[in-house]
C-alpha cells in the first residue's frame, strides 16, 4: 500500500484483518480520529429518522454543518483538567467532534492547537506499541486539524499486528517500482498486489479534467490558472450559466456535503426561477464581485490554522507542481456563507449581470 491519507488509512485497517502480509509505505502521516461507527438497531434507527428535521437544524447552526457545536470557551481559559475531559469525551465520540465541536480557537490560535495536537499524539502513542513507529505515524509539519482528518476504525492498532510493516518514505524513498515490487534504497519489497492510494486533484481537479470553454473559447484551466476565481463558489465570470455545485470558494466544499449541496442546489434553483419569470437568458457574475469574493475567500482562510501549512485546503498537491498556493475553500463557516448568499437573492443577486 502506497499511501497513509484518507484512502489509505480505510484501505489499509481492512486489508490487515486478512492479509498474510502488508508493507504500509508512508510519505507523510496524517493525524487521525476515531469513528466510533456501531451497528444501529431498527428501534433506533426509527427514532432517528423522526428526529431528522431537528437533527437537520442543527446541523445548520454547525460551521461544517453536522451536529458538531463549537465549545464557546477557549482551550487557554480552562483548567487542565476541564481541557483534557473535553478532549476525552469528543475523542471516544462518533464523528468529526474532535475536530470541529472542540473548543473555539483550535483551529485558529495555534497556542490552542499545540494542547490538543498534544492529546493526539498521547493517544497515538498509547495505541501504538512500538514507540519508534508510534513516532513515524506522528506528522511533525502540522496540528491536528490543519489538515483534513481522517476517521478510522483501530487504524493504529493495525501497526501492532506481526504481519504489518511501515516503511517511512521520509527515511528510504521509493526509487522503482520493479517487476517484483518495490525498490526503497537497497531493499526491494516483493509484493503480489500494490495498491496506489496516492491522492487525487481535490476541489478543482473535477473541473479541469474536462475540456470546459467559456466565452471566446477560453478553458476553465487557462482562466483559473493561477488559483480559482468565483463569486460565492456558484460561478466565474466568463462561463456564463455555468454553476460550480461543491466547487472552489463555495461554502459546500468545507463542508457535510449532503447538507451544504442541499443549500447550493435550492439557492441556484432559485436564482434559475427568477430568470425564468424575468424572461432572462443569461446570467454571470461582475468582475468586481468575483475580485471581492476572492478576496474574501482569502482573507477568512488567513484567520484558520489551515492557511499555516500546506495541503489541498491550500490548493498544494504533492503530485501536481508549481501548483499557485491559495485558498480553495471557504472557511467562514456553513450559517456565514448562507448569509451571504441569502443577502445576494435578497438585493436581486447582486453581484450578477443578467442578460
Amino acid at each position: 500500500m502506497i499511501g497513509t491519507g484518507a484512502t489509505g488509512v480505510q484501505v489499509i485497517q481492512e486489508v490487515a484483518k486478512t492479509a498474510a502480509h502488508l508493507t504500509v509505505f508512508q510519505r507523510t502521516p496524517n493525524f487521525c480520529a476515531p469513528l466510533k461507527n456501531s451497528p444501529i438497531d431498527p428501534a433506533t434507527q426509527k427514532e432517528i429518522k423522526a428526529s431528522y428535521p431537528e437533527i437537520f437544524a442543527k446541523c445548520q447552526q454547525s460551521g461544517g454543518a453536522f451536529i458538531h457545536l463549537p465549545d464557546p470557551r477557549s482551550a487557554l481559559e480552562v483548567s487542565e483538567e476541564e481541557r483534557e475531559a473535553l478532549f476525552e469525551r469528543l475523542y471516544n465520540e462518533p464523528g468529526f467532534g474532535i475536530w470541529i465541536g472542540n473548543f473555539r480557537d483550535t483551529l485558529i490560535d495555534a497556542n490552542a492547537n499545540a494542547l490538543l495536537t498534544e492529546f493526539i499524539k498521547k493517544k497515538i502513542r498509547q495505541r501504538v506499541k512500538d514507540p519508534e513507529t508510534a513516532e513515524k505515524l506522528i506528522p511533525t509539519n502540522h496540528g491536528f486539524g490543519m489538515r483534513r482528518v481522517p476517521l478510522e476504525t483501530n487504524y493504529y492498532e493495525v501497526y501492532n499486528q506481526d504481519n504489518v510493516e511501515l516503511v517511512s518514505l521520509l527515511e528510504t524513498p521509493i526509487t522503482r517500482i520493479t517487476p517484483k515490487g518495490v525498490q526503497v534504497g537497497d531493499r526491494e519489497v516483493e509484493l503480489d498486489i500494490l495498491i496506489y492510494a496516492t491522492g487525487f486533484d481535490a476541489v478543482t481537479g473535477a473541473f479541469s479534467r474536462i475540456d470546459i470553454r467559456g466565452e471566446g473559447g477560453k478553458t476553465l484551466q487557462e482562466k483559473w490558472a493561477d488559483g480559482p476565481h468565483t463569486y460565492l463558489g456558484i460561478q466565474t465570470v466568463g462561463f456564463p450559466n455555468m454553476f460550480t455545485l461543491v466547487g472552489p470558494h463555495n461554502g459546500a466544499t468545507f463542508c457535510n456535503i449532503p447538507r451544504c449541496i442541499e443549500q447550493n442546489v435550492d439557492w441556484v434553483t432559485k436564482l434559475i426561477n427568477y430568470m425564468e419569470e424575468k424572461h432572462l437568458a443569461k446570467v454571470e457574475p461582475t468582475e468586481q464581485a468575483e475580485e471581492e469574493w476572492t478576496d474574501h475567500v482569502n482573507e477568512v482562510g488567513a484567520m484558520t490554522l489551515f492557511s499555516q501549512v500546506d495541503s489541498w485546503f491550500m490548493g498544494i498537491n504533492q503530485n501536481i507542481p508549481n501548483r499557485k498556493r491559495t485558498m480553495l475553500l471557504y472557511a467562514g463557516g456553513n450559517p456565514a456563507y448562507r448569509e451571504k448568499c441569502e443577502a445576494v437573492e435578497a438585493n436581486n443577486y447582486e453581484g450578477f449581470e443578467f442578460a
